[in-house]
């Protein structure tokens, strides 16, 4: 027996041992579709935390950093992004000058040792409204500072902030990931989306805290910022419901600053990894968009050889990650498409076994909200993806979670992906409930428009839905869902288990056991991109 086989059985035989319950693998699948509805004894959702809330409000004074943040960059390095300095937001604001203050951070191995010093740059950025009584925005000052050299799974000490100005952050502490090698990977793997600024999103962080990650994966819709009117004051489930004559879909900034205060104690110890969704647009009237986001957020873009922010790839351990953006250009011929062709080209599944991707909205989702709202994306990018041989794909948008059976092309296959919707992080706009297969509940072809990108609704041509937009039932493809906020965690294993858990929120005031869990087994024997066995792989649950 080799070695990963051997530690394999003995985790497997521990775990029976220890919890008494056996855990499926995605080998026994497909999986007979499973719905567990919304516990009606809970709340659809909970109010936006308000900014005078101990969590989000400024605790520091002058020059001194707030808002620390960890990003990788690559095996060796990493990213430490702060703010400093007062955001202003009224009719008149001037921006800050980035000049006038310095990027600094001291690291090293010992507590109050720092042996290497880098410095950074620091930026500003403004959301503009011209409309009578909307205010606008201007940014603190936002550092980034990129520090190398580390060592793999190693503990370092670190500050930041400007020296000369005697305004250094207090010591914080992070751990590297080991690097990219076969049996060499990170311990725990976080993954959340749609998170937004609730106390439901305080008990989902806290939970995920409790976990003990050593990186997170951020699947799109951060903060709702854009839930907020300036001149309101509270966030709302629907905006325009709420503000039906606003001018422009208008965002309250300083909920950025009380997220990044908010998430400050978890990601400045913990490397996030973000991409972005819809609720990061935020349109200025002069056509810019998404400008906190690509401001607020270091990503490893260049190191990946990818020309945007929007769309990049890192290696954590004997992963490798894909992190696309269905905002921008997705299209074979674009930019996105030419890139994600190439870097999964580069990809040694020797050394790299596992490929994750992520992205924010879901191509494979049973819930009528956003159903099929990026098929045009799926249409463009699915077979290049399942070529290279994909193992997992997180996504959010749909606020509930759902896991699918292994699917290519509406068609289960046990080469496809793995498929999961975490969009359950806890936002203001409540849990989604409907499931398009119910009476009453398929949307029409004309709902869930993409704010960008085309529509590609289309009915299905084979299988129980022949012929129909939705199913009648929950479809084959889809292996559990429910409708309950939470998070998930990924361990990876070895080079072909790796255990997924699902946790809602709920359980953690109880024993605290996953909602949903499974080993997903790779099986690069028979799905590996060189060989015809792949195409034909095909497998039913149900008899036509």
């Amino acid at each position: 027996m080799s070695q990963p086989t051997l530690f394999t059985f003995i985790f497997f035989l521990t775990n029976l041992l220890v919890s008494g319950k056996h855990i499926p693998t995605t080998l026994q699948g497909p999986f007979h579709p499973i719905t567990i509805h919304f516990d009606p004894s809970l709340r659809r959702g909970s109010d936006d935390i308000p900014m005078d809330d101990p969590r989000l409000k400024k605790n520091v004074t002058s020059m001194f950093p707030e808002q620390i943040a960890l990003a990788l960059s690559t095996p060796t390095s990493m990213w430490v992004s702060w703010v400093t300095g007062d955001a202003q937001i009224g009719p008149n604001v001037t921006a800050l000058d980035p000049t006038s203050v310095a990027s600094e951070v001291w690291y090293g191995k010992e507590s109050g040792n720092y042996s290497s010093k880098k410095r950074g740059n620091a930026t500003v950025y403004s959301q503009l409204y011209p409309f009578e009584g909307l205010f606008n925005y201007t940014s603190a000052i936002i550092h980034h500072v990129r520090i190398d050299g580390l060592e793999p799974e190693t503990k370092y000490y670190y500050r930041c902030g400007d020296s000369s100005l005697l305004a250094m952050s207090e010591e914080h502490v992070f751990e590297t990931l080991p690097l990219p090698a076969q049996n060499s990977y990170p311990r725990r793997i976080a993954v959340i989306g749609d998170l937004g600024l609730t106390r439901n999103s305080s008990t989902t962080i806290d939970h995920l805290s409790k976990n003990d990650p050593s990186l997170i994966l951020m699947v799109g819709d951060l903060t709702y910022a854009n839930q907020y009117l300036t001149t309101g004051g509270k966030g709302v489930p629907c905006f325009s419901c709420a503000f039906p004559d606003a001018p422009i879909r208008e965002t309250y900034q300083p909920r950025w600053d009380g997220w990044g205060r908010f998430m400050e104690p978890l990601v400045s110890r913990v490397p996030m990894m973000v991409i972005e969704g819809n609720h990061e647009i935020e349109p200025q009237a002069v056509g810019i968009t998404f400008k906190s986001y690509l401001t607020r957020f270091a990503v490893p873009a260049k190191e990946s050889g990818s020309n945007s922010n929007f769309y990049y790839s890192f290696d954590a351990g004997g992963v490798h990650f894909i992190m696309l953006g269905a905002y921008v250009d997705y299209n074979s011929t674009g930019a996105q498409y030419a890139w994600l062709k190439e870097d999964l080209r580069k990809v040694d599944r020797t050394v790299t076994p596992w490929l994750v991707a992520a992205w924010h909205p879901p191509w494979y989702n049973s819930y009528s909200s956003h159903y099929q709202e990026f098929e045009c994306m799926r249409q463009e990018m699915e077979q290049l993806l399942y070529h290279y041989g994909v193992d997992i794909v997180f996504s959010g948008h749909v606020h509930a979670y759902e896991r699918m059976n292994r699917v290519y092309n509406y068609t289960l296959d046990a080469c496809g992906p793995i498929y999961i919707t975490v969009g359950d992080g806890g936002n203001i706009e409540k849990v989604d409930v409907d499931h398009a297969d119910e009476p009453g509940k398929c949307p029409s072809q004309g709902d869930n428009m993409p704010e960008i990108g085309g529509v590609c609704h289309l009915n299905f041509s084979s299988g129980p839905a022949k012929g129909n937009f939705c199913w009648d039932r929950q479809p084959e493809w889809s292996a559990y869902r429910e409708s309950s906020f939470g998070h998930g965690i990924l361990e990876v294993l070895n080079s072909t288990y790796a255990l997924w858990s699902w946790h809602r929120n709920q359980d953690t005031y109880k024993e605290d056991s996953p909602g949903d869990q499974i080993y997903i087994v790779r099986q690069p024997d028979i799905c590996s991109p060189s060989t015809s066995l792949k195409v034909i792989s095909h497998f039913n649950i149900y008899s036509h």
